[in-house]
């Protein structure tokens, strides 16, 4: 996997860590910088470790079912972004803003934002991946796009938050169709 795929799958994933910073430079009064460190770090960090979880997951089947890895690899990337679709035309709000950044629901809103980056990690230990050089370049790209999100609340307020969900849906529906045409089309 090369470091553009990388690089894309990272943004897909943190699309949900920003548009729940997005929403809470919106509704949290005095937002600033501080708070948006803080989401960055939380966001970061949970989407950091989660793949490689989902790597060591992944690693301790992948043994038995390696025949049939690449179409496990294309059903995980194709689900993940196929619910980001489906919830971005839906419309149902599941990433919602928190009313106060404290450590419990910051928690809470890091594990439900990276979900994703776990079952991505699984699917990782089906390819020729450097999941800790990924899991850097995922928990780097949340970061940034926390902060950024979070800054950019007030000025963009929701307007942008469900055309990035379908966008990274798409986008990871993508790699897993490349991943499947190259293991069933390129031998």
């Amino acid at each position: 996997m090369s470091l553009v795929e990388i690089f894309l799958i990272a943004v897909s994933l943190a699309l949900d860590a920003f548009a729940v910073s997005v929403s809470s430079g919106i509704s949290i009064p005095g937002f600033g910088v501080r708070h948006a460190l803080k989401l960055g770090c939380w966001f970061g960090g949970f989407q950091f470790a989660m793949p490689l979880m989902g790597w060591l997951l992944g690693s301790s089947v992948s043994k038995y079912i390696q025949a049939v890895d690449h179409w496990v690899a294309f059903g995980l990337l194709a689900l993940i972004g196929g619910r980001m679709v489906w919830g971005s035309l839906r419309g149902d709000g599941a990433e919602e803003a928190p009313e106060d950044l404290s450590a419990r629901r910051l928690c809470l809103l890091a594990i439900a934002t990276s979900i994703d980056a776990l079952a991505v990690g699984v699917s990782m230990a089906f390819m020729p991946v450097n999941v800790l050089l990924s899991a850097a370049v995922i928990g780097v790209v949340a970061f940034a796009l926390s902060v950024v999100g979070g800054l950019a609340g007030k000025r963009l307020g929701a307007l942008f938050q469900k055309r990035a969900e379908l966008a990274g849906g798409l986008v990871l529906i993508g790699i897993g169709l490349k991943i499947l045409a190259e293991h069933t089309l390129g031998g």
